[in-house]
């Protein structure tokens, strides 16, 4: 299997795994731990610690990068079970990015995988999937056909 590391898993599932519990709430992320199998105790190697990264942006279509602005994000790195789970997330919540990084640690784990992935990443996937429907929604609503307005004019 292409990608696949040691653990058993592709490198597109963590990439996806990762994304959904940094654009997850430390709430949300207690909430759906709630009803999942017990994480094993863990250690912090780094943080969390927040701090400032530089966004960057594209001038036109392709045109040369430049310096956006800076913004907060959080990090955190812990060992548990034998794994390092890594967290990076915007903002300055610091119980997410822990509680990030210790599922991301018991994510590469072959035998909690299953069972986190149904009780928190699924769930999580889920609600994060409707409100982006609910927003391409509401911006289709207000879309205007330029093509029918141009062939009115003539």
């Amino acid at each position: 299997m292409p990608n696949e590391t040691d653990a058993g898993f592709a490198t597109a599932d963590r990439q996806h795994w990762m994304g959904v519990l940094a654009r997850a709430g430390a709430c949300a992320l207690r909430q759906y731990l709630a009803d999942a199998p017990a994480l094993p105790p863990h250690t912090v190697l780094r943080g969390p610690e927040v701090g400032l990264a530089m966004v960057r942006g594209r001038a036109g279509g392709g045109g040369a990068p430049f310096n956006l602005g800076e913004m907060t994000v959080t990090r955190c790195t812990v060992r548990a079970g034998g794994f390092a789970g890594h967290a990076y997330r915007a903002g300055r919540d610091t119980e997410a990015a822990e509680l990030a990084a210790r599922l991301d640690a018991a994510l590469q784990d072959p035998a909690l995988r299953p069972a986190l992935q149904a009780s928190v990443i699924a769930p999580l996937a889920g609600v994060e999937s409707a409100r982006r429907d609910a927003l391409a929604r509401r911006a289709a609503a207000t879309k205007v056909d330029f093509f029918t307005m141009a062939t009115m004019r003539s």
